[in-house]
Order: structure tokens, then C-alpha cells, then sequence
């Protein structure tokens, strides 16, 4: 089950899923970027959102407009649709329209082999970037051990090139795995302050003690954070 989360309040682009994309709203974009792998649904806090997913064919669950993630969002979402507890759920971000599906397909197939329950909650994927691309806060960093389970995240810039230039960064893809039980596992941890001072809810699994297992991927995908964000993604996807 994919389950997209699709919020439509944003402080730094308003509406932004609603936003044009070649004339169809960005979560329909992504929701069709990831139906090969699995069934699609849209877990958000609109009914508009919800008449837009019929429209086009796909299922929405009207979910609390009160969830501090999206993470807590599918969470919501995953118990309407009463899931079984080894249930695969992957959570991919609306904002990310051109995602790949051999990208979805990875982080499915590494949550399978991966999280178990009791070490790795959940699984995801990184992509090469650059020392200048790295420079970006809104472009999450992340550092792993020899074994690619995440040691941290944050938006800033990961691990410091004390001694050398450095330009093999690992920027973090809004994509994540679970199995339902797992999911249920996270929700219940309380937040805690790195969550709160990063704004990055993957923090909540790793200052209780768990790990996030990864993945590295090829991908011309990143998160649209901004209106200027979109009007890049449009142009790259065009040419």
C-alpha cells in the first residue's frame, strides 16, 4: 500500500499539492508516479483533496487536520483502511511529482528485507549530491554507518569537511517504508526536541533508540518546497 500524505496548508507555499504541473495538481502527479508498484491512497486534511482524488480515480481518507506529521497523517489513514500488521506502507511525500518508480520500488524491496520491528522502524533512500547542493536547509542531509543505517539527519550541512573538500553528500529523499505494525510502533514514541529544533520527524525514531535503514538511489526527483522549486522542476523534466 502507498499511502501519500497530502496536507493542504504550507507556510512557505500555500496549496502548493494543489499546484499546476503540465495541468494536473501536483498529488495527482505523484500518485500516478507511484501506482505501478501498489495501491495508491491519498490520506489528507481537504475535502477538496478528497474530491480531486475521486476525480481521477483514486481513493482518499479524510484524516485530523491536527497531525504535527505525515507520518502521523498515514498513520491515521492505515487504521481506516484496517491494514494487517505485515502490511508493506510506503510513504511518499506529495511534493515529490517526478519521483521514479524504480525508486518506490527500491525502498519497497529494502523495507521487506530490512525492518523488523525491533532495531530498523523503517527504511529509505538518499541520492549523491553536491558540496553546493548540500549548502540547501531544505534539502535534508543524511550520514549512515558501514551498514547504510542512518546515524542522523538535518538540514544542515553533514558530516563538516574539517580537513578536505568533500562533495559525496547524501541528500535524503521524502520516501519512507514501513510495515503496519512498525508504523503503529512509531506513532505511539512521543516527539522529541530534535524532531522539534529540525522540523524533521525521522528524529522521533532515532532519539528513541531505533534506526532507519537506506538506501541509495539515481534519481532527478527532489521535494518542491518553494514556488521556485516547482518552476525548476517543471523546466528540468521539460528539457
Amino acid at each position: 500500500m502507498i499511502i501519500i500524505p497530502a496536507r493542504i496548508g504550507s507556510t512557505r507555499f500555500p496549496s502548493k499539492v494543489l499546484a499546476d504541473i503540465m495541468g494536473i495538481p501536483m498529488v495527482i502527479r505523484t500518485a500516478q508516479a507511484a501506482r505501478e508498484l501498489d495501491t495508491v491512497v491519498i490520506a489528507t486534511d481537504s475535502d477538496e483533496i478528497v474530491e480531486l482524488a475521486e476525480r481521477y480515480g483514486y481513493r482518499a481518507v479524510l484524516t485530523s487536520p491536527e497531525h504535527a506529521s505525515g507520518t502521523d497523517r498515514i498513520h491515521e489513514a492505515a487504521q481506516k483502511l484496517g491494514l494487517k500488521e505485515d502490511e508493506i506502507i510506503l510513504n511518499v511525500q506529495a511534493d515529490e511529482p517526478f519521483i521514479e518508480h524504480e525508486v518506490v520500488e527500491k525502498v519497497y524491496t529494502l523495507t521487506k528485507e530490512r525492518v523488523d520491528g525491533e532495531r530498523i522502524l523503517a527504511s529509505s533512500a538518499y541520492k549523491i549530491i553536491s558540496a553546493p547542493e548540500a549548502d540547501d536547509p531544505n534539502l535534508v542531509k543524511v550520514v549512515t554507518d558501514e551498514e547504510e543505517v542512518a546515524l542522523y539527519f538535518s538540514r544542515a550541512k553533514i558530516p563538516y569537511p574539517r580537513d578536505h573538500h568533500f562533495n559525496r553528500y547524501k541528500g535524503h529523499l521524502g520516501l519512507y517504508g514501513y510495515t503496519m505494525s512498525t508504523l503503529e510502533r512509531y506513532c505511539a514514541l512521543k516527539p522529541t526536541a530534535l524532531e522539534e529544533i529540525e522540523k524533521l520527524e525521522q528524529l522521533r525514531i532515532l532519539a528513541h533508540g531505533y534506526r532507519i535503514a537506506m538506501t541509495e538511489v539515481e534519481t532527478e526527483s527532489f521535494g518542491i518546497d518553494t514556488p521556485e522549486d516547482l518552476q525548476r522542476a517543471i523546466k528540468k523534466h521539460l528539457l
